[in-house]
């Protein structure tokens, strides 16, 4: 049997919230073509990731990883933090 190493998926966003205790709001944002005219949209998506140490603050950029069911709504761990708001 060979080695197989799993990668997780990762995204990355920005926080909208921290107000939870150990978990941030991430909103992660894509652009999608419209299926018949074309045109390139932006869609969002809203996340909660466990964050261990409440590091972020609202509006940094931060890298998540997914990872097992941490609750009803996380199943996203924070990786690192990409650039902080001043």
């Amino acid at each position: 049997m060979s080695e197989q190493t799993k990668t997780n998926k990762t995204l990355t966003g920005r926080v909208v919230s921290n107000a939870m205790d150990k978990t941030v709001t991430v909103v992660v944002e894509r652009r999608v073509q419209h299926p018949v005219y074309g045109k390139f949209m932006s869609r969002s998506t809203k996340i909660h990731a466990h964050d261990e140490a409440n590091s972020c603050d609202s509006g940094d950029l931060v890298r998540i990883e997914q990872c097992r069911p941490l609750s009803k709504t996380k199943s996203w761990r924070l990786l690192e933090i990409l650039e902080k708001v001043r």
